[in-house]
């Protein structure tokens, strides 16, 4: 029986060492553009899924789903989050698909997480995949705007779906028009030569 126990000691010993050995040689490869093994990919996964599980703190969301919290962390949606996450008009970006794993395009399959975790997720990031902490820059009034949005993204009022029209450039107005060809500035406004 000890001989076996010492076997067995041996062998996951041998083996902590050789995945040390590969990783110091660099034979384990990092690059974001090369696709995980499947061991990697469920067990990374599993792991993120029980960190958050525990780390979560169990509040509740303090918001309501109004029009002005929906309309608010629309925005900040846009101006924090867009980027990897797609908005209306572009769900799935390329760029999004540049991350390894890729980040999750919310505009075409929103999360279904509890609030509870999306509010630590946001706050705290995920390591190793891109998803930054945001409790340096957002306070909690504001995270919970934008996961108030995230559960509502299925039914957002038309304020809120306005945050992400595109913006028409402003037309100059005929009196502030210029002349094609011309500087746009008036004869009036030039500097006029001193007479000796």
């Amino acid at each position: 029986m000890r001989g076996f126990l010492a076997g067995v000691v041996f062998a996951i010993l041998a083996i902590l060492a050789g995945g040390y050995f590969l990783l110091k040689q660099g034979y384990v490869s990092f690059a974001a553009d090369t696709k995980p093994s499947e061991t990697e990919e469920k067990w990374a996964m599993a792991a993120v899924d029980a960190s958050t599980d525990r780390h979560a703190p169990d509040a509740k969301n303090p918001l309501a789903g109004s029009e002005e919290n929906l309309t608010a962390g629309a925005k900040l949606y846009l101006n924090h989050c867009a980027g990897c996450h797609g908005v209306p008009s572009n769900p799935a970006s390329v760029f999004a698909q540049s991350f390894n794993p890729p980040a999750p395009g919310f505009f075409q399959d929103a999360p279904d997480m509890p609030e509870n975790q999306n509010f630590y997720i946001i706050q705290h990031g995920i390591r190793w995949t891109g998803m930054p902490a945001w409790g340096q820059t957002l306070n909690d009034a504001q995270t919970w705007q934008i996961v108030t949005f995230l559960s509502n993204l299925e039914k957002l009022p038309p304020a809120a779906k306005q945050v992400f029209e595109p913006v028409a450039a402003a037309q100059p107005t005929d009196s502030t028009a210029a002349a094609p060809g011309s500087s746009g500035h008036s004869m009036h406004n030039m500097p006029m030569p001193h007479s000796h």
